[in-house]
């Protein structure tokens, strides 16, 4: 703590002093110059805190009785240094070597012990705030960014990229503490597609007979919640309600993420109470042989693919459309297959486009493969509301994973759906940080030494009575000094500027 004390008074506060008396002396000074030249003096200030504060923990710890009996010291001042987002710290750390444990070759066991304290991962050169904020910032830039932004001193892109890599997701919902109740539960599916630069190595992307490559990848996405409300009191934008997303790439099957999401709607809803779960999507095999396994559930054609698919068959009637759409829809909601396939001969008779006639029958093939739930859409039953799948698809992955020229490897696009997934159910990214530390035993004897968190206490107490006293004394010093050698400079360099 005294380096603390020292540092602050002869050399933070001079130079604090000097970033304020350079500001004046500068005609083309401006407040951003002033900010930035004072949180670099603060950043050092901070850096000099976290380097004195993790030393008196070195020695604190060499001190303990506990230590003495169990360790003795095999090596001091080992130095360590760790990225920060105050900037690189380098401190130093005790070796020590046990006295009664060996390893598993018969070497005598050594350790650490501040590196145990502090759950410093062997060989670990970020701490988690650093890793934190590449997670906040590459979840939706890009790794070169995120490397830039996480720490002064940056880090390389691919190390962002391996760091991703390798992140462990905890599972994406917690169980409460009682159900809810709900009339009733909505759950929209849609998949994003994207761009592969190679599966599992460059090169393996294979190239086919017309010279295509087979490149092509795709996120699911499953989002489930109550159902929609206004933004705002007077507002014409609307809100889901309680939303929990899922977004899920090569490492999960269809199967799998299906059953997470049964899994998740049974601790989180009283299932009983639910009057009707309903499904928004377009209708793809991966969702329709998903969510068979949930029961009173009712599949309902999203309104994007539904217009989109009404359009292909409509595109050639030109100053017609809204009399051929309207045709349509009032068929689809009120009549029935045979009535539908009447009107598609009929529009089929506009053109005499084989192309054209093509994109109407696999457009009313679509249709009426998903019949009841184009149906479902366009009634409008009870419990029934508009869905938004494809502005969730944007929102979710698109701007992050499709929208710019991307080029991802099925890992790289996995782990990115997972974070954003995380980042989307209010995940604190921080813990995420914590979360990937190994959840490694003490070494035996280690425990009584480190875990013994109220001697330290009571040893940092024990200081701080009696240094409170000589501080005090140091702080008023201080103070009177520094008023009067900051009044001083300031008035003199003030009286030629006003």
């Amino acid at each position: 703590m005294e380096e603390i004390i020292s540092y602050f008074y002869e050399v933070f506060i001079p130079k604090i002093i000097d970033v304020r008396i350079n500001f004046y002396k500068d005609e083309h000074h401006c407040v951003g110059d002033l900010a930035l030249a004072t949180k670099n003096e603060t950043d050092k200030l901070g850096r000099k805190v976290l380097e004195c504060f993790i030393s008196e923990m070195d020695l604190l710890i060499k001190e303990l009785p506990e230590r003495k009996r169990q360790w003795y010291v095999e090596r001091s001042a080992d130095k360590k240094s760790l990225t920060t987002t105050l900037g690189e710290i380098v401190f130093t750390k005790t070796l020590y070597t046990s006295k009664t444990e060996l390893t598993d070759d018969g070497k005598e066991l050594q350790c650490y012990l501040l590196d145990k304290f502090l759950k410093l991962e062997e060989n670990q050169s970020m701490t988690e705030d650093v890793v934190s904020k590449i997670y906040e910032e590459a979840v939706d830039t890009s790794y070169q960014k995120a490397g830039v932004e996480c720490a002064p001193e940056g880090i390389t892109k691919q190390t962002v990229k391996n760091l991703l890599h390798k992140t462990q997701f905890p599972r994406s919902f917690q169980i409460p503490e009682t159900k809810k109740t709900v009339d009733y539960l909505y759950i929209d599916a849609d998949e994003d597609h994207y761009h592969l630069q190679f599966h599992e190595a460059r090169g393996d992307i294979e190239v086919n007979e017309n010279g295509r490559k087979n490149n092509g990848a795709m996120t699911k996405m499953i989002y489930v919640y109550e159902g929609i409300e206004p933004e705002a009191p007077k507002s014409d934008r609307n809100k889901l309600i309680n939303t929990h997303y899922f977004l899920r790439g090569y490492d999960q099957s269809s199967k799998d993420m299906w059953k997470e999401v049964f899994e998740y709607i049974d601790v989180t809803y009283d299932v009983d109470k639910i009057k009707k779960i309903y499904i928004n999507s377009d209708g793809g095999q991966w969702i329709k042989t998903g969510y068979r396994g949930l029961a009173d559930t009712t599949f309902v054609l999203d309104e994007f693919h539904l217009s989109k698919y009404v359009f292909k068959m409509i595109a050639h009637t030109k100053d017609t459309q809204d009399d051929a759409r309207n045709e349509i829809y009032s068929c689809i909601r009120n009549q029935t297959k045979e009535d539908f396939f009447k009107v598609v001969e009929k529009l089929k008779g506009c053109t005499t486009s084989e192309k054209t006639h093509k994109k109407i029958d696999d457009a009313a093939k679509y249709m009426t493969s998903n019949w009841t739930a184009a149906k479902l859409r366009l009634k409008k039953k009870e419990g029934v509301v508009g869905s938004s799948t494809e502005g969730h698809v944007y929102h979710a992955l698109s701007r992050r994973m499709s929208t710019q020229a991307l080029g991802w490897s099925t890992v790289g696009a996995n782990q990115m759906a997972r974070l954003r997934e995380y980042k989307l159910n209010g995940g604190d990214m921080l813990e995420l940080a914590k979360y990937q530390k190994e959840d490694v035993p003490l070494a035996a004897g280690a425990e009584e030494v480190v875990l013994s968190a109220t001697a330290i206490l009571a040893s940092e107490r024990t200081n701080r009575t009696k240094l409170q006293k000589e501080y005090g004394k140091y702080a008023q010093t201080m103070s009177s000094s520094l008023s009067i050698q900051s009044s001083k400079r300031l008035t003199f360099y003030l009286h030629g500027k006003l």
